[in-house]
C-alpha cells in the first residue's frame, strides 16, 4: 500500500510544466468560455459527515461569472435533503466540474462558497417565473483545466445509447420491499419532473 508523498512521487514523478501553468487564481477569458458554455457541473463539498459530490444542471449556463474572482450559482429544485448545503454552512470549501457537451477538455475550480437568499439576487436569476431558493456563491481558490483523457477514454460525448439500467423505481421499490416506488413511479415521473425543474 502506498502510505507517503514520498512513495507516490517516486511512482509518478513530477508534474511537467503545462500542468502547473494551467492554474489561475480567477476566471481568465478562456477559462470563462468554459464556464458560459457549460449546462452541467458536479459541485463536491465535505462536512463532519463527510463528502458530498452532486450534479447541478440548467438549459443553458449553469454557473453565472459575477466577477473575476466570483462565481454565482442557482440553487434549483432538488430532492430537498440539502447535503451540499449543510455542508458549506459548515465547512465552506467546495469543488466544480465543468462538463460542456462535445468537448474533452474539464474545467475545474477549487474554492469557497456563500449561501445568499438575498431577494435581489434570487430575483434576478429568475426563470420560468420562478426564482431558485438560494443562490451560491464562489469565491474561486484555483481555475485549472483537466487533462483530456479521462473524457477520451469514456468516450463520452460518442452518442451511444444508454445501456439497460435499473430505473428509479425499481430502486426505490428494492430498498423499500415494494412500499415506494415501482412501475408506476416511473411512469408519472416525466410529467412530474417537467412541471418542477424551476
Amino acid at each position: 500500500m502506498i502510505e507517503t508523498i514520498e512513495q507516490l512521487e517516486a511512482l509518478y514523478g513530477t508534474p511537467k510544466a503545462p500542468s502547473l501553468l494551467k492554474v489561475a487564481d480567477h476566471v481568465t477569458a478562456e477559462y470563462a468560455a468554459f464556464i458560459k458554455a457549460s449546462p452541467f457541473v458536479a459541485l463536491a463539498t465535505v462536512g463532519p459527515e463527510g463528502l458530498d459530490c452532486t450534479p447541478r444542471g440548467d438549459n443553458g449556463q449553469v454557473v453565472f461569472i459575477e466577477d473575476d474572482k466570483t462565481l454565482a450559482l442557482p440553487d434549483w429544485r432538488g430532492n430537498n435533503r440539502i447535503d451540499t448545503l449543510r455542508n458549506i454552512v459548515r465547512d465552506p470549501r467546495l469543488s466544480l466540474m465543468f462538463l460542456v457537451p462535445g468537448a474533452d477538455t474539464i474545467v475545474r475550480v477549487n474554492a469557497t462558497g456563500r449561501i445568499s437568499a438575498t431577494p435581489h439576487l434570487l430575483q434576478r436569476f429568475a426563470k420560468s417565473g420562478k426564482e431558485p431558493r438560494t443562490v451560491l456563491l464562489i469565491t474561486i481558490n484555483e481555475i485549472y483545466f483537466q487533462c483530456a483523457r479521462a473524457v477520451m477514454r469514456a468516450d463520452l460525448w460518442s452518442g451511444k445509447p444508454a445501456p439497460d439500467l435499473p430505473t428509479a423505481g425499481e430502486i426505490l421499490a428494492s430498498m423499500t420491499d415494494g412500499e415506494v416506488g415501482g412501475p408506476e413511479y416511473d411512469k408519472t415521473w416525466p410529467a412530474r419532473a417537467e412541471k418542477t425543474l424551476w
